[in-house]
């Protein structure tokens, strides 16, 4: 058999040597599992069946969801008719060099599920476009914003979980300053910039980061004031992943009090898209949206 992949092109070009996190190196080779099964013409149930699993497990291996064992890639491969040794061998070796511990881990009693896959999707991403009508976005918070956030969220939680809470949000920053920093583009609603969180000193601090993280070459933040009137935005705060790796589909992510909801369907998330592109040139210039967040550390 070829060795590239059902649709002709080089399943794991770099992948090798590259730094993709575990968790979104595991959606890609599901993702390339199910495209092997879909071109063999079989039904997750079928393939299920033949590594003595239920659908649900071949859905949780295509979707990325749980640890790829070697047993199950060889049988489900070998069923899919990729007899190259040589592709074999590399999906086996990505295979276990995706079920390293991401730096998330470590977090795992306080971190959910859902919100597992979005850390991974988000460390990711080649692009992050995001409106924002509550609070600011988790990746520009200061501690002490952070720490406010979480506490209005989880008033009975042990200070210990509170702290590690915020230490998780603040370990995410980290793809501000690493060399493969997405493109970030932010746009929020001037009523995050008036909701008093934390405090008066708290929010002239976050004023303050909001403005140096706005001077960083590959980030772009605007606000809509108040005075631009009615937006497309009325729905509430999305974000929108997009990726430079060949196998992940772009994302929308809502975020709701227990859970998410990720849509991935081409026409979802041009909708996102054009949304977000009607509000980017509703807002305020990235340069006078500096002065905007200037003025309201003025006022506070």
């Amino acid at each position: 058999m070829s060795t590239t992949g059902p649709d002709g092109g080089q399943p794991f070009s770099g992948l090798e040597d590259s730094s993709v996190d575990a968790t979104v190196l595991r959606m890609l080779l599901g993702s390339q599992l199910r495209r092997y099964r879909e071109a063999a013409g079989l039904t997750p149930e079928q393939a299920g069946y033949a590594i003595r699993a239920s659908r649900s497990k071949i859905s949780r291996l295509e979707n990325g969801k749980v640890g790829l064992k070697s047993r199950d890639i060889t049988d489900l491969l070998a069923l899919y008719g990729v007899t190259d040794a040589d592709l074999q061998s590399r999906f086996l070796a990505l295979a276990r060099q995706s079920n390293a511990p991401d730096w998330w881990t470590k977090y795992s009693d306080i971190l959910p599920d859902w919100f597992e896959t979005y850390i991974g999707l988000e460390a990711a991403a080649a692009t992050i476009r995001s409106f924002e009508v509550q609070f600011v976005h988790g990746l520009f918070q200061t501690e002490d914003y952070a720490r406010a956030v979480t506490l209005l969220r989880r008033k009975t939680a042990p200070d210990e979980e509170i702290e590690r809470r915020v230490a998780l949000r603040l370990k995410r920053q980290d793809l501000l300053s690493r060399p493969s920093s997405p493109r970030i583009w932010s746009v929020m609603d001037e009523a995050v910039l008036h909701r008093l969180v934390g405090g008066p000193a708290v929010m002239r601090a976050q004023f303050q980061r909001l403005i140096e993280v706005a001077a960083l070459p590959h980030v772009t933040l605007q606000v809509i004031p108040f005075a631009s009137g009615a937006h497309a935005g009325e729905s509430g705060s999305f974000t929108v992943l997009r990726f430079d790796e060949r196998g992940l589909p772009d994302v929308v992510y809502l975020e709701q009090l227990t859970g998410a909801v990720y849509l991935d369907q081409r026409a979802d998330v041009e909708h996102y898209l054009e949304v977000v592109d009607e509000l980017s040139s509703q807002a305020l210039t990235p340069a006078m949206t500096t002065r905007f967040i200037e003025q309201a550390a003025q006022e506070i």
